[in-house]
């Protein structure tokens, strides 16, 4: 059976991104990225926030990109997968840490404080992948599944007419 590692992310940079440069010259940028969930406690009635950090890191001609453009409080959609690393600490003690590992990139929001002339919708993108698309649309980072298939004797080519958006 096949498997699938991606990971979907669209929040806040919580501080600007971390650059740096491996000896080969590539650059790799380490980010932190808030997502906000919202919920109405029900024993009390009341609205809760429950904040979730996210560490991603971007490679390549992506790192650069992320390096120069994001800043912190920058509203960004990133696509990866997650990576389990392991690593000694300082003390000697072996551990583990996970995070994302980002493949597409989109820049959200408008142009704040990066000196050029503003755009009239989001920012720009980029995606590394040779053979896939420059960017994603800002307006629709997410998507919905499709519905289940109909019995037997639908087809892909009908699934068109049955997408509830």
């Amino acid at each position: 059976m096949a498997s699938v590692n991606k990971v979907i992310i669209v929040g806040n940079l919580g501080r600007d991104p971390e650059t740096r440069y491996l000896p080969s010259g590539d650059a790799v940028s380490n980010i932190n990225v808030a997502t906000t969930d919202r919920y109405k406690d029900k024993a009390t009635g009341e609205m809760k926030e429950a904040t979730e950090w996210h560490r991603i890191s971007f490679f390549g001609k992506l790192a650069e990109i992320a390096g120069q453009y994001l800043k912190k409080g920058s509203q960004v959609y990133v696509e990866g997968s997650l990576r389990t690393r392991k690593y000694t600490d300082k003390d000697g003690i072996e551990k583990f840490a996970t995070e994302i590992r980002g493949e597409t990139m989109q820049m959200l929001g408008g142009r704040q404080g990066m000196g050029g002339p503003s755009d009239d919708g989001g920012g720009g993108g980029y995606a590394p992948r040779q053979s896939a698309p420059a960017a994603r649309p800002a307006a629709a980072p997410a998507q919905r599944p499709a519905p289940a298939p109909k019995p037997a004797a639908s087809s892909f080519d009908d699934m068109d007419d049955d997408i509830p958006f």
